[in-house]
């Protein structure tokens, strides 16, 4: 009886299932038992809606777990900024200090930086603001885009990310390389912010390496 289903597309698996019969017996067993063609087209269609279905439930797993790990490291910045008071002004120019280091010009052209990212400049342009009174007029901005974005377009929409009137922006860089390749809805170019002081640049790059500096010798790992 088992060899005729199997001669009728029935599949390992659903004999093992039915009949309480290890595949690899089956498998043996089954050696030698032809399958006529439809049935084997059968038997290939629900391998394959097997496999579809497999990955699907995989990648709802994954994104279970992707979602428990991001929670989980959610909790732990929380936690680590419980004992911090993000509205010291010190604490405020530190933050700054390292992020210019990893993020900001060190040419003699003054102050600046560039992201796509608008929470990193605006944080920029609010410390700009609250730590070294910067007055907003001389707070420049300046797009690099690809070619298929609208400059007015990106301008409007940084102008409204980072609360600074249009006027401030100056013309737009477009990359002619980029025509005929489709840019990512979610990609708004690079935003580059600058004012014209550079002792605050020169401040910020000394705060950032001495504080690495007093930080790593304090761990007993001085550099040599």
């Amino acid at each position: 009886m088992v060899s005729n289903e199997r001669r009728m597309g029935m599949s390992l698996r659903d004999a093992s299932k039915k009949y309480g019969i290890p595949s690899s017996t089956l498998s043996g067993w089954f050696k030698n038992v032809s399958i006529e063609e439809k049935h084997k087209t059968k038997l290939r269609n629900n391998w394959i809606k097997g496999l579809i279905k497999a990955r699907n439930k995989a990648v709802v797993s994954n994104n279970l777990q992707k979602q428990k790990r991001l929670m989980l490291a959610e909790k732990e910045a929380l936690f680590a900024l419980a004992g911090i008071d993000t509205s010291q002004k010190y604490i405020i120019e530190l933050a700054l200090a390292l992020l210019y280091l990893g993020e900001g010009f060190k040419t003699q052209n003054g102050t600046g930086m560039g992201s796509s990212d608008p929470l990193i400049l605006r944080f920029f342009v609010f410390a700009l603001i609250e730590i070294y009174k910067v007055e907003i007029a001389s707070i420049k901005c300046s797009l690099h885009l690809r070619a298929d974005q609208d400059p007015d377009k990106m301008q409007y929409y940084w102008a409204n990310e980072l609360n600074l009137p249009l006027s401030n922006f100056t013309k737009s860089s477009v990359d002619l390389r980029t025509k005929g390749r489709p840019t990512y809805p979610t990609y708004n170019g690079v935003c580059v912010v600058q004012c014209g002081n550079i002792s605050i640049q020169r401040k910020l790059v000394y705060l950032s390496r001495i504080f690495c500096e007093r930080a790593v010798s304090s761990a007993g790992r001085a550099p040599t």
